[in-house]
C-alpha cells in the first residue's frame, strides 16, 4: 500500500514538474517572440513587417501540410506499444514522411518562387526569401520531429531546453543581423535558418537514429489514415487565423498587413494567461464529470471566465495605447493600437470555447468540433472578400472576431444539446454584450474622440457593476 502510494505521489510530482517547465518554456518563446517585435520594427519599415508576415503565414500552413495530423497518430502509435523497435519505426516513418513533403514543398519553392512572390507578396522582388523560407520549413520539420520524441520520451528538460534555444539562436541572430549586416527581411530568415542548423547539429544523433530508407507502406498508411481526419480543423484555424493577411495585401498594401501584423502580436500576448488555465481545464473536467455538483461547478466557471476575460479586455483597451507607444518608437505603427482590443476579443473567444464545449468531450463529440470550424472558416473567407474592400484593416479584424463568435456559439449550443450545463444564458449574454459595449467605448475614448480619457471611467464603473450583478452571490 505504501509502496503504491509513493508511487502514484512520484508521478503526480513528475506530472506536476513537466507542467511547470512547459508553462515555462511557453511563456519564455512567447516573451522572446514579443520582445523581438521592436527590433524588427527598429530596422524594418512597415511594407518589410507585412512581408514577413505573409511569408509567416504561408509557412505556417504549410507546416500543417508537412505534419499532415501525424503528431497525433504518432502520439496513439507510440504509447499503444511496449516494443521500442515498433516505436523507433513509427518514428522513422514520420520522420521521413516530413521530410519527403517538406523537400517537395521546397523544389515547389525553388520552381515557382517568382509565381509565389508575385502571389502572396504582389512583387517578385522577394523570390531569394521565398527559397529561404522553404529551407527553413524543412529544417524545422526535422527539429519538431526529434522534439516530439523527446516529448513522447519524458526527456522534459530537452524539449524545454532546445525550443528555448532554438527561438532564442534565431532572434539572437537576427539582431546582430539586421544591426550589423543589413537592415532587410531576407536576413531575418537567414538567422533562422542557421539557428534551425546549430540545432540540428546538437540532436544529430538522435535525427541518425531515425533515418531510414526501408519504407513499411503498410504502416505509412495506417499513420496516414489515422492522420488524414485531423487535417481539415487544423487548416480552419489558419484559415481564420492567418489567410487574412493575403486579402488586405491583396486588397491594401503591404504595409498594411505590417500594421495589422504588429496590431495581432500584441492581442495574443493574452494567452500568456489563458494557455496555463486551458492546459488544467481538460484534465479537471474529467477528473470531476462524475461527481454530483460537476454541471453546477461547470456553470460557475463558465460565468467566471467570461467575466474575467472581459474585465482584462477593457484592461487592455486601457493601458495598451500607451504599451504600444512606449514599446514601439516608429509612429508609422501606432495606428495597430487601434485594433489590438478587438482582435484580443477574438483570442479570447478562440479560447473560451474551449471552456463551453465540456459537454462535447465528456460525451466524446469532439468531431462537431472540427465541422463548425470548417464552416467558421468559410465565413471568415467571405467576410475578408466582403470587409476588407469596404474597412480596410478594420475588415480583417471583424472577419476574425466574428468567425471565432460564430464557432463559439454554435459549439455551447452543440455541448448543451449533449450535457446540458445549468448556466444562466441571459447572464452570458448580458456579460458578453455589456462587455464588448464598455471595451469598444474605452477604443472610441481614447483613439477616435477628443475626450478627455477620465471619461474611461464610466464604461469601467458600468461593466463593474455589471459583474457585481451577475457575478458575486448574494444573501437573502
Amino acid at each position: 500500500m505504501n509502496g503504491s502510494c509513493y508511487n502514484l505521489l512520484e508521478q503526480l510530482k513528475r506530472l506536476g514538474g513537466d507542467s511547470l517547465l512547459y508553462a515555462l518554456m511557453t511563456v519564455g518563446t512567447k516573451l522572446i517572440a514579443f520582445f523581438m517585435l521592436p527590433v524588427y520594427i527598429l530596422y524594418l519599415g512597415a511594407e518589410e513587417i507585412g512581408v514577413m508576415e505573409n511569408i509567416d503565414a504561408l509557412t505556417s500552413m504549410l507546416t500543417f501540410v508537412v505534419i499532415f495530423g501525424t503528431d497525433s497518430a504518432l502520439a496513439f502509435y507510440y504509447f499503444d506499444t511496449k516494443d521500442e523497435a515498433l516505436k523507433k519505426r513509427h518514428v522513422q516513418h514520420v520522420l521521413m514522411f516530413r521530410l519527403l513533403v517538406s523537400c517537395l514543398l521546397l523544389l515547389i519553392g525553388v520552381i515557382a518562387g517568382k509565381l509565389l512572390s508575385n502571389i502572396i507578396l504582389g512583387t517578385d522582388k522577394y523570390v531569394e526569401l521565398i527559397h529561404i523560407a522553404f529551407i527553413v520549413l524543412v529544417l524545422e520539420s526535422i527539429i519538431t520531429l526529434v522534439l516530439t520524441y523527446f516529448r513522447y520520451e519524458f526527456f522534459t528538460k530537452k524539449v524545454v531546453f532546445y525550443t528555448v534555444l532554438k527561438l532564442a539562436l534565431a532572434a539572437l541572430l537576427s539582431f546582430l543581423f539586421l544591426k550589423y549586416w543589413m537592415a532587410e527581411v531576407n536576413v531575418v530568415y537567414y538567422a533562422r535558418a542557421l539557428g534551425a542548423i546549430l540545432i540540428i547539429i546538437f540532436v544529430l544523433p538522435y535525427i541518425k537514429r531515425f533515418i531510414t530508407f526501408k519504407i513499411d507502406m503498410k504502416l505509412m498508411k495506417e499513420i496516414l489514415a489515422y492522420a488524414a481526419p485531423l487535417v481539415p480543423a487544423s487548416t480552419a484555424f489558419w484559415v481564420i487565423s492567418s489567410s487574412n493577411r493575403f486579402f488586405l495585401s491583396h486588397y491594401e498594401t503591404l504595409a498594411h498587413v505590417g500594421i495589422y501584423g504588429v496590431a495581432v502580436k500584441f492581442a495574443t500576448v493574452i494567452t500568456l494567461l489563458t494557455s496555463s488555465f486551458q492546459m488544467a481545464w481538460r484534465p479537471y473536467t474529467m477528473s470531476i464529470k462524475e461527481r454530483p455538483d460537476a454541471k453546477n461547478i461547470f456553470a460557475k466557471v463558465y460565468i467566471i471566465v467570461l467575466a474575467g476575460g472581459m474585465l482584462g479586455l477593457l484592461g487592455i483597451a486601457t493601458f495598451i495605447p500607451y504599451i504600444l507607444r512606449w514599446m514601439i518608437g516608429n509612429p508609422d505603427f501606432y495606428e495597430a493600437s487601434h485594433y489590438i482590443t478587438v482582435l484580443s476579443l477574438g483570442t479570447f473567444l478562440n479560447f473560451y470555447y474551449l471552456i463551453i464545449s465540456v459537454g462535447l468531450f465528456i460525451k466524446k463529440e469532439t468531431k462537431t468540433i472540427s465541422v463548425y470550424f470548417g464552416i467558421a472558416a468559410v465565413i471568415s473567407i467571405v467576410l475578408n472578400i466582403i470587409l476588407i474592400p469596404l474597412l480596410s484593416i478594420w475588415g480583417a479584424v471583424l472577419a476574425v472576431v466574428i468567425s471565432y463568435l460564430f464557432a463559439c456559439i454554435v459549439i455551447f449550443i452543440k455541448s448543451q444539446s449533449v450535457y446540458r450545463v445549468p448556466v444562466s444564458i441571459k447572464k452570458l449574454l448580458l456579460l458578453f454584450i455589456t462587455g464588448v459595449i464598455s471595451m469598444l467605448s474605452i477604443v472610441y475614448i481614447q483613439e477616435y474622440s477628443t475626450l478627455n480619457t477620465f471619461y474611461i471611467i464610466i464604461p469601467w464603473l458600468f461593466y463593474l457593476a455589471i459583474v457585481g450583478v451577475t457575478v458575486i452571490p448574494r444573501k437573502y
